[in-house]
């Protein structure tokens, strides 16, 4: 299968993802990630669902023996309705696993447990996404420690006018946008040699905010890719032509993704954020997007939650939670799976606070 036509394969399918195509692919394959692409067809012979598996081999704090381990990013996709189909996905990647001599198979579908924020008067439950599970668990899958990408996350939808934007916002977050178009505040498409000072923006983001990030290089491999092959964009605003904060947006068939957002705290009072993902909002939408999916909220829908800010602005915007059933494991070596769960994050616990060190020497 061509690298096109595997594109071409899974766009159409329930909960496609930028995660599961080619370009992902060819990126976790530069750090030492391996393809294994399987589909699945139904009584048509038409293919009804797809998991592109990311295998890596890795050893415990560098020596001893080597684990292979696999991976699903936000896979496999397909109807979870379909209860025949969704039995033979799920045998046939635990066969994948054990045929492959793996430790363990990690996936996080966009299975849905329920919309919205619990407690509150619209929040539904979806009861699929608890009867899918309770089979998960007959099948010896579960729930993982490590949540490689956010459990929850928050959706604006795209469809309507851009008034209908607009009247599914929070008062503030239009008053907020309006500050900014009358302030000075202007967004444009960052060309390619700007992208070195998004990443050098990104870089003061995380030290900021206290998370962890890659070197340059992975970043910029990253958002050239996918800009090259026409699935990203990248969106500056600036005031009075100085950076004050960016966007890269990734879109594939019918959605769009918030996957990495930099700021300063330079006229944060002009509301450059608010101006920046309305202008997001536009350019997703003549992609042919339908979902904008901001990318994370809270576990916990508190301020307990370290999540907490950035998504009450995001729930300014007026986006919709999305609580999904996150990260599930099918271990076949139950010892190694101990040891790469709880000795192997103890050595890249430090490995993080040696590279949180020289990223804020980095962007001082």
């Amino acid at each position: 299968m061509t690298d096109t036509s595997w594109n071409e394969t899974i766009v159409n399918l329930p909960n496609s993802h930028v995660l599961q195509t080619t370009e992902w692919t060819e990126v976790k394959s530069e750090v030492g990630w391996r393809s294994h692409p399987l589909t699945w067809k139904n009584e048509k012979d038409e293919i009804a669902a797809a998991a592109n598996i990311l295998v890596r081999t890795v050893k415990t704090l560098g020596f001893g023996p080597k684990m292979a381990i696999g991976y699903i990013p936000r896979g496999p996709m397909l109807d979870w309705n379909d209860s025949s189909l969704r039995q033979k996905v799920m045998a046939d990647i635990e066969k994948f696993t054990r045929d492959q001599g793996l430790i363990f198979m990690k996936i996080d579908p966009e299975l849905e447990l329920g919309r919205g924020i619990p407690g509150e008067e619209k929040a539904e439950d979806d009861s699929l996404g608890s009867t899918v599970t309770a089979e998960w668990t007959q099948r010896n899958w579960r729930f993982s420690v490590e949540q490689i990408q956010f459990k929850n996350t928050a959706v604006l939808d795209l469809t309507g006018t851009e008034e209908d934007w607009l009247k599914r916002m929070k008062q503030k977050a239009r008053y907020n946008l309006r500050l900014a178009q009358r302030s000075g505040v202007s967004v444009r498409l960052a060309e390619d040699h700007e992208l070195p000072l998004l990443y050098h923006l990104y870089a003061q983001t995380a030290s900021r905010d206290h998370f962890i990030i890659r070197e340059e290089a992975y970043y910029l491999g990253v958002w050239r890719r996918f800009i090259q092959a026409g699935m990203a964009d990248a969106l500056i605003a600036e005031v009075e032509g100085q950076l004050v904060a960016g966007v890269m947006l990734f879109h594939f068939g019918k959605r769009a993704w918030y996957l990495y957002g930099m700021s300063s705290p330079l006229h944060r009072e002009k509301m450059p954020n608010n101006l920046l993902q309305w202008e997001a909002m536009r350019l997703a939408r003549s992609k042919g997007c339908e979902v904008y999916d901001l990318w994370g909220a809270p576990d916990v829908f508190n301020e307990s939650d370290s999540m907490f800010g950035v998504f009450r602005f995001k729930d300014g915007l007026g986006a919709t939670v999305i609580r999904t059933v996150g990260a599930w494991d099918f271990p076949v070596k139950p010892a190694l799976y101990f040891v790469y769960h709880k000795v192997l994050p103890r050595f890249l616990d430090l490995t993080r606070f040696l590279r949180r060190g020289r990223l804020q020497q980095e962007v001082r």
